[in-house]
C-alpha cells in the first residue's frame, strides 16, 4: 500500500537541517571574539525546499546533497558573512545569532511535532492508537 511515507523524510530532512544550522550558530557565538572570524550561516530550511515543497521535487544545493552518498548525508552550502566587520574584521553579531538560535529551536520543535503527530495517524490508521 505504501512504498514511501515522504513526511517522515521531510521531518528528518528539517530535524537535520536545524541541527547543521545550531552547530554554525553555536560556532559564531564561540568565534564571536576571534579576529578575522567571519559569520557562517546556512539557507533557511524554506529556501531549500521552497514553500512549494513536493517529496519528489526537492532541490539539491550540490552534488551530494539529497541523495548523495556522503558520509553524514545532508550538507547544504555554507555561507559566510562579511556584513558589519568590527575593528578586528569580525562579522559575529551576538544578538543576531541568539535570534538564529530561536528560529533553528522552532524549526526542530516543528520537525519533531511533524513526526509525532504523522506517528500518531499511522498508529491510529493501524488500530493501534
Amino acid at each position: 500500500m505504501f512504498t514511501e511515507l515522504n513526511v517522515f523524510k521531510l521531518a528528518n530532512a528539517m530535524a537535520t537541517h536545524a541541527g547543521a544550522r545550531q552547530a554554525l550558530v553555536s560556532q559564531n557565538i564561540a568565534n564571536a571574539d576571534t579576529p578575522g572570524y567571519h559569520a557562517k550561516d546556512i539557507k533557511p530550511f524554506s529556501e531549500v525546499f521552497g514553500d512549494d515543497f513536493q517529496p519528489s521535487e526537492m532541490r539539491a544545493s550540490r552534488n551530494m546533497h539529497l541523495n548523495g552518498s556522503s558520509g553524514r548525508g545532508m550538507n547544504w552550502t555554507v555561507s559566510t558573512s562579511e556584513d558589519g566587520s568590527d575593528p578586528n574584521n569580525n562579522s559575529v553579531s551576538i544578538e543576531t545569532e541568539i535570534l538564529k538560535g530561536v528560529e533553528v529551536k522552532r524549526q526542530h520543535d516543528k520537525a519533531l511535532a511533524i513526526y509525532k503527530s504523522s506517528m500518531n495517524i499511522l498508529r491510529a490508521s493501524l488500530g493501534r492508537g
